[in-house]
């Protein structure tokens, strides 16, 4: 079976999510609450729809002061929501309130993208121990009310059994944290500045071989521009040189006779003819002796 996708047009992106949320308003609420309205306030946040960044909530004097005291449950509970996991939340219950549907699985949901800055492919196997949940079918539905709710953005690869996670919502970080955040932010550095290196000497290296083409094609220009200077003088000094001998060959015979006078020219012949007699009578004469 292949990966099922469950990429969702995006009409809003993850870090919006994170900002655009009805927070607001419970931090606007808890300025002027005191004790029990404020445990309260923390009771709706917890399940309130789109909310699933507590920080600035933690933060608020009036929130602070239920840390110690009859509403301890209360703020040790919000900063579960903040930080923590549903795993942490199944192992010490007694210290948390006790959370209803909507607020189990808003919590689930948060573990979800917890487990997903980790490691992008989460096998089905982990998450079902981490959410506390028996079967796959369960599991799946839950992985797809956190796509749709915007908590990650990936796919089901029910062939492998996994969710490959392309991004996921980023959560509260506590203060001793930021030592851990900022390792992660240098290394990033480091491994740009490694690319841009590595960038850097592929543009050097294709200049190098660009110049190099760039003069064995002017080389090559040259030798075709010499090699037809060439070929065409022979040319020119092949044709002249058929051109005369065909005018020599050609030429024709000047008559020796032409511009002499028909008596001058009927007086030689006549002369030949005797002498032509002559020499007959004395082969003749010579014959008979």
């Amino acid at each position: 079976m292949n990966p099922m996708s469950m990429d969702r047009d995006e009409p809003t992106s993850l870090s919006s999510v994170s900002t655009n949320h009805p927070l607001e308003q419970f931090i606007l609420l808890a300025k002027g609450a005191k004790g029990s309205a404020c445990a309260e306030l923390i009771k709706q946040v917890l399940e309130a729809p789109g909310v699933h960044v507590f920080g600035e909530l933690l933060e608020m004097p009036n929130i602070k002061e239920l840390e110690t005291g009859p509403y301890a449950t209360h703020f040790k509970t919000l900063n579960l929501f903040a930080y923590g996991t549903y795993k942490d939340y199944l192992e010490n219950k007694s210290e948390y309130l006790e959370l209803n549907p909507v607020q189990c699985k808003k919590l689930q949901h948060l573990t979800i993208a917890t487990l997903a800055t980790q490691e992008k492919c989460i096998p089905y196997s982990v998450l079902l121990e981490e959410l506390d949940i028996k079967n796959v079918r369960d599991l799946e539905d839950l992985i797809i009310e956190a796509i749709y709710a915007d908590i990650i953005h990936g796919k089901l690869d029910q062939e492998c059994k996994r969710v490959e996670v392309d991004v996921a919502l980023g959560r509260d970080a506590r203060l001793e944290d930021a030592a851990a955040i900022a390792d992660v932010l240098a290394d990033w550095c480091n491994a740009c500045e490694t690319v841009l290196s590595s960038v850097d000497r592929h543009i050097q290296r294709a200049n190098h071989h660009k110049q190099r083409s760039i003069r064995h094609q002017q080389t090559i220009e040259q030798e075709i521009g010499f090699i037809k200077k060439t070929l065409k003088a022979q040319a020119e000094n092949e044709e002249s040189a058929s051109g005369g001998g065909s005018e020599t060959h050609s030429a024709p015979k000047k008559n020796s006779s032409r511009g002499v006078p028909q008596s001058v020219r009927s007086c030689h012949k006549g002369e030949r003819r005797s002498l032509s007699r002559r020499d007959d009578t004395t082969v003749t004469k010579s014959s008979t002796a």
